[in-house]
């Protein structure tokens, strides 16, 4: 059964399953229900993605797993945290337009608390949004 789930030569297209990305579908499924352990499964991404901090190969996975990341955090009211991630995920460039919608909410709520970061992450998300495609 799991033979079926693997790209075969010539048969890879965009809506075939790719078990490479379970991983981070997971943190990412899990970040959008609200369940704490996405922190775990985005870690993950990232560590696996982007050992000592090199981003070259996967930037859009890594980029998405920060947002994930961020939103976690923000659940548990870590809100620093989130920031530094959502942060992380907005300056790589890397964010798919599909993506800011979760990158704003991150801004949003770290404003609504008046962190000192708000400035400077509401202004790197207005850097996104004004790069092309950016919305």
């Amino acid at each position: 059964m799991s033979a079926a789930l693997v790209p075969h030569k010539g048969t890879e297209h965009h809506y075939q399953y790719d078990p490479g990305k379970a991983l981070a579908y997971t943190a990412a499924t899990l970040a959008w229900v609200g369940d704490p352990a996405a922190e775990d499964y985005a870690r993950q991404v990232i560590a696996r993605l982007a050992p000592a901090g090199d981003v070259e190969k996967w930037p859009r996975r890594v980029a998405s797993a920060n947002i994930d990341l961020a939103l976690d955090l923000l659940g548990g009211d870590r809100l620093d945290e989130a920031c530094n991630a959502a942060q992380r995920a907005i300056l790589s460039g890397r964010i798919v337009p599909s993506n800011h919608w979760r990158a704003l909410e991150v801004v949003n709520a770290v404003e609504a608390r008046q962190l000192p970061e708000a400035t400077d992450l509401r202004e790197a998300y207005q850097g996104l949004k004004a790069l092309p495609g950016g919305g």
